[in-house]
């Protein structure tokens, strides 16, 4: 007899997950992949989305045609900022484009000015200042860039209603996606900003649906009830405002360290804008206030180059490298920047990181986590503000990694650091959605506290 299970496709930029869940919401089947990237028609690095997906296809097709389980529920949590454009065939018109490809910088002081300034645009929209990864100006940019293409664009899917929508074939928008810092939603006026509306905008996207919507599709010759996506790191959060009974931030890692709070209400002012501060929008479409910091990839950039230097090739850094109370108190003390940042602001005045001054690996190692870490102990305050939250919640990637969270526990005393023991928010938080809780029922999802060894 198959077991009925939730499957969820868990898209990240770098790691593509396929996860199974039971009615208990264990979960019973994992599977990883990566994809190569393709080039934009300006020859930006850019998802692959032929290649996304035929392996959503094919993977969700071998699941439904297994012996083993029953598919009886399907929902989607990708990274955001994204767009997907179908044309009238609903057909993709353009690449999945990369939300860091530069904007050029005429057209976002044109698009600030004609729309009441970059400071009143923030705080009206939460969103800073961030070119491509507000992914409304994706849609100005296409339609004053590249008008060929806008031409051609009858539908714009944020990236998880898309993945969606190639199973389901219902066309969507909904709050999580369009709340992450897109400059689309005025979060005074509960709905699209006036912009969305004067340049033609709001028909090319689709109506909003609750984040709770399911379908009831046939998919590979099975009934199954499908979600209609959500934001990931949105979606990590649902866990926990489920199941915590007092404040907490959450502090959800990956490419993106993105802190949570959902208890704090203050108004966004222009000075925490600057600092990437800003509000996203729960799957209930309440806004919760958050800050970011680009922690993974600049930890990817620099441990590559690292490894270059020490002659080291295995993977997952983060995994491996114990904590080492010397190399803390060596670096800790060390009194200034040694790493010169790619992706982050650089304070002082590093030019070069000098590799000479490390003996080994995890001497280096220790030295640039310390260096992320104080950036962000400064996210994390700007999140947790005057609020009563003690409690940080830890998933995601770096909440295996023992050195981010030695350092973290030092970093944020008078915290309770709570950390995930599975390190898959998204992906439960996608399933939460779709299955029904069994009524009566207390679900209690495995953490571990965690104090300083």
């Amino acid at each position: 007899m198959k077991l009925p299970v939730t499957a969820i496709f868990d898209i990240g930029k770098t790691n593509k997950k396929f996860l199974l869940f039971d009615e208990d919401f264990n979960e019973i089947h994992r599977r990883y992949t990566t994809l190569p990237e393709t080039q934009d028609e300006d020859g930006f690095a850019c998802e692959d989305l032929p290649a996304l997906t035929q392996w959503m296809r094919n993977t969700l097709q071998k699941t439904v045609e297994s012996k083993d389980f029953q598919v009886a529920r399907l929902n989607i949590s990708t990274y955001g900022a994204s767009l997907v454009h179908l044309d009238a065939q609903q057909k993709p018109v353009a690449p999945l484009y990369n939300y860091l490809k530069p904007v050029p910088e005429l057209l976002e002081n044109d698009f600030y000015a004609m729309f009441g300034g970059q400071e009143a645009f923030g705080q009206q929209t939460a969103s800073p200042a961030l070119g491509m990864l507000n992914s409304g100006l994706q849609l100005y940019w296409l339609q004053r860039e590249k008008p060929a293409i806008f031409a051609r664009i009858r539908h714009s899917l944020h990236l998880p209603q898309y993945c969606s929508w190639l199973f389901s074939k219902q066309l969507c928008s909904e709050y999580t996606s369009i709340g992450c810092h897109t400059g689309l939603w005025d979060f005074s006026k509960n709905g699209y900003h006036d912009w969305v509306k004067t340049t033609g905008m709001e028909p090319l996207l689709p109506p909003i649906l609750p984040t709770t919507h399911r379908i009831k599709a046939n998919v590979f010759g099975q009934d199954i009830e499908m979600g209609i996506g959500v934001h990931d790191s949105s979606a990590a959060l649902l866990p926990y405002l489920l199941t915590a009974a007092e404040p907490f931030v959450l502090l959800s890692t990956g490419t993106w360290n993105i802190a949570f709070n959902p208890f704090n209400h203050t108004p966004l002012t222009a000075g925490e804008l600057q600092q990437d501060c800003l509000n996203f929008l729960r799957p209930d479409g309440e806004p919760v206030k958050a800050s970011r910091l680009f922690f993974g990839n600049e930890f990817n950039v620099q441990t590559q180059r690292m490894a270059a230097h020490f002659n080291r090739h295995e993977q997952n850094y983060q995994h491996t490298v114990v904590f080492d109370e010397n190399l803390y108190q060596k670096w800790k003390n060390h009194g200034k920047p040694v790493f010169r940042w790619e992706s982050l602001q650089n304070p002082g005045d590093v030019s070069e990181t000098e590799w000479t001054l490390f003996e080994t690996f995890e001497d280096a190692f220790h030295c640039l986590m310390i260096g992320l870490m104080a950036l962000q102990k400064h996210s994390l305050q700007l999140a947790i503000g005057s609020t009563p939250a003690t409690k940080i919640f830890v998933d995601g990637g770096f909440s295996q990694s023992d050195v981010f969270i030695n350092l973290l526990l030092r970093d944020m005393p008078g915290h309770e650091v709570v950390v995930s023991s599975s390190p898959l928010g998204s992906s439960l938080g996608a399933a939460l959605l779709v299955q029904d809780r069994k009524e009566g029922k207390t679900y209690s999802f495995e953490q571990n506290r965690v104090s300083m060894r």
